[in-house]
């Protein structure tokens, strides 16, 4: 049985907070989710348990998520340096949709637009949930993060199309996963 892992975090601190966006690794987990299809299961980590959650994603067939090759991984970093995101088999829909599209588009863009839901929150909102040690609304908040990546990635690879808004109407974006 093939094991897809859809994952998403949020940090402690912002990239203002740590002097930079080159600095991605010193801002730190605050909650990482995963939801595993062997599982059938989300798994919250709090950030003692960072390398546990990275040697989940480690074991994955294939992990799924959204602005994870340059964000999420990175900030896995500061916690295993040996950590290698190029040995996990990994689909980013951020990187996969900017092989198609001249502009960046936000989960919630492609989520509203194809499934009519939008994201309960953002990661400014987690800062600050954090910062009042509010970490189970930060990981209800991730969790359904992380249930959007998953709803538009088996829409996606069933309907072999998204969609996103523009001032025109809805357009559609092929995808091939």
């Amino acid at each position: 049985m093939s094991n897809v892992v859809y994952f998403d975090l949020e940090t402690q601190r912002s990239a203002e907070e740590v002097g930079g966006w080159d600095r991605i690794r010193d801002m730190r987990m605050s909650v990482g989710v995963t939801f595993s299809t062997a599982r059938g299961t989300y798994e919250i980590y709090e950030e003692a348990r960072a390398g546990e959650l990275i040697e989940e994603l480690r074991r994955a067939d294939l992990v799924v998520g959204f602005n994870i090759l340059r964000f999420d991984y990175e900030v896995l970093t500061y916690y295993h340096p040996l950590f290698d995101p190029h040995q996990v088999r990994t689909l980013d829909l951020l990187v996969e949709l900017s092989k198609t599209l001249p502009h960046r588009l936000s989960l919630d863009a492609i989520a509203s637009a194809t499934l009519g839901v939008e994201k309960t929150g953002d990661g400014m909102q987690a800062l600050r949930w954090f910062r009042q040690g509010r970490l189970l609304e930060i990981a209800e908040y991730c969790c359904y993060d992380v249930k959007l990546t998953r709803l538009v990635h088996e829409y996606g690879r069933q309907h072999q199309r998204l969609f996103y808004a523009t001032r025109f109407g809805k357009k559609a974006v092929p995808v091939s996963w």
